[in-house]
């Protein structure tokens, strides 16, 4: 791929391995940004389907694919894309979601405003593989209402994120991964000497995948495993016991949720306002060029 000549402002790392079904339409997300100062770091784990090939058939100078074949795993792999980055910043996306136009810039611009601020996420709605959207995900704006329920979960979505590249760069991902918990770890490590923050406006799409018990179980036990070792070796008891309270209540509607005749939406409850009708037309708008991507 080109090797552009300058230091972009955003480096947007992107992950991703055997996603050819929808890596095309979420780096054309990106592609397709209002801020075009950036460059889309795709970083392949070892695909064995058509995904490095799609990604080389968008032909965009803005991309650097980044594909030996090997399978390093997700939290190397963001690590690698840390090291290798140019930009000021660094923002993260998913292979399966979608950004809205403007999610660069108003993220970039607040970050150039707020310099005590560390790492920035966006409201995000869910939208399912068949299009219909299912709510947002939780939500809140200052880093004291981020931070205020570690032992439940630290609500700063993962494929949200932007922050600068020094705070990346100082708070490396864990390797190996905590899997499926790899961001809740990274927040919970970092929280005491960062700052956070998120914008209140919907500028992410995040797909919402089948509903799998084990899959949730799996990480559900490595995030309780992470916090009751985080709170206890800063002594913070009652967290380590509030967060073992959550992790069995959450588990146990797992665990109806996956009964036969259930609704599996059980497991998927979103506490947040329900999706207002502009940010409906955004996302089917978004997935209508995806389709045509």
């Amino acid at each position: 791929m080109f090797e552009p000549v300058h230091s972009p402002s955003i480096s947007v790392l992107l992950p991703v391995r055997n996603g050819e079904r929808t890596i095309v339409s979420a780096a054309c997300s990106i592609l397709n940004q209002t801020f075009g100062d950036f460059e889309l770091m795709v970083l392949d784990d070892g695909s064995t389907d058509r995904t490095a090939m799609l990604v080389r058939g968008l032909d965009d100078p803005r991309i650097r694919l980044v594909s030996d074949g090997r399978q390093l795993g997700l939290t190397a792999r963001l690590n690698q894309g840390v090291d290798l980055a140019r930009g000021r910043y660094l923002a993260r996306m998913d292979a399966d979601d979608l950004s809205f136009p403007e999610r660069l810039k108003r993220q970039y611009d607040f970050l150039e405003r707020h310099a005590e601020v560390d790492l920035l996420g966006c409201r995000a709605a869910v939208f399912r593989n068949d299009g219909s959207i299912v709510g947002f995900l939780p939500f809140r704006e200052t880093h004291e209402a981020i931070c205020a329920q570690p032992w439940r979960s630290i609500p700063l979505p993962h494929p949200t994120w932007m922050g600068r590249s020094t705070w990346f760069r100082k708070h490396r991902y864990l390797v190996p991964e905590v899997r499926r918990a790899e961001d809740q770890e990274l927040l919970l490590r970092s929280c005491l000497d960062s700052r956070f923050a998120c914008l209140d406006e919907t500028l992410l799409a995040y797909r919402q995948g089948a509903y799998s018990v084990a899959s949730t179980l799996v990480a559900r036990r490595h995030l309780l495993r992470v916090q009751l070792r985080t709170f206890m070796q800063r002594q913070q008891w009652a967290n380590a016991l509030l967060a073992a309270m959550s992790v069995g209540f959450k588990v146990a509607v797992d665990v109806v949720a996956a009964l036969p005749g259930m609704d599996k939406g059980l497991a998927f409850r979103r506490v947040e306002d329900p999706v207002p009708p502009q940010v409906v037309q955004q996302i089917r708008a978004l997935l209508s060029s995806a389709s045509t991507s």
